[in-house]
């Protein structure tokens, strides 16, 4: 086995990300407050080329430099929009078709193993505020809820890797 140099790996340009036919796939940020979780929700959109990032309320805007630190370029590459909130934003969404689906510990949520999506469903996945989680009243119009199961003490992850697995679990099932 054998690392591969950057200049093997044929990664390409951000002018041909920009061309490349991207998933129907958008995040909303729902009042996140780190920059970093920010920063590492766009480069997780950019590595699976999702659709766009909504970014709604206190979550932070590009060009912030904690964002920019760990997005390392992706804010650039991946479309996004400013929401006052993430309410106003799904909305939105659902008007546009989306199924909107909330990632949070919720009664009557589903395991993201179970997690069923057919390939042209346009999905709309919302992240919730790191202390709070996502707003009752976007829980309330969302179509679907997941959850990631835990077996530790704790009852949660960082939003960033939530966020990162439950993109990966979408993408697979957009994909295949």
């Amino acid at each position: 086995m054998r690392k591969l140099p950057v200049e093997e790996i044929g990664r390409i340009s951000a002018e041909e990300f920009a061309k490349k036919e991207k998933l129907a796939l958008i995040v909303v940020l729902d009042d996140i407050r780190s920059h970093h979780n920010t920063g590492a929700i766009f480069r997780t959109m950019d590595a699976f080329a999702g659709k766009s990032v909504y970014l709604c309320g206190i979550t932070g805007k590009p060009p912030h430099r904690d964002i920019q630190k760990t997005a390392l370029g992706a804010s650039e590459t991946v479309n996004w929009k400013y929401f006052n909130s993430a309410l106003e934003a799904v909305k939105e969404l659902k008007q546009n078709n989306y199924k909107i689906i909330a990632l949070e510990i919720a009664e009557g949520s589903i395991d993201i193993k179970d997690l069923k999506i057919n390939k042209t469903d346009k999905i709309a996945l919302v992240l919730g505020n790191e202390v709070y989680g996502v707003d009752q009243n976007i829980l309330d119009i969302c179509d679907l809820c997941i959850e990631i199961p835990q077996y530790g003490t704790k009852h949660s992850l960082n939003v960033s890797v939530s966020g990162g697995i439950a993109i990966w679990e979408i993408c697979k099932a957009m994909l295949t």
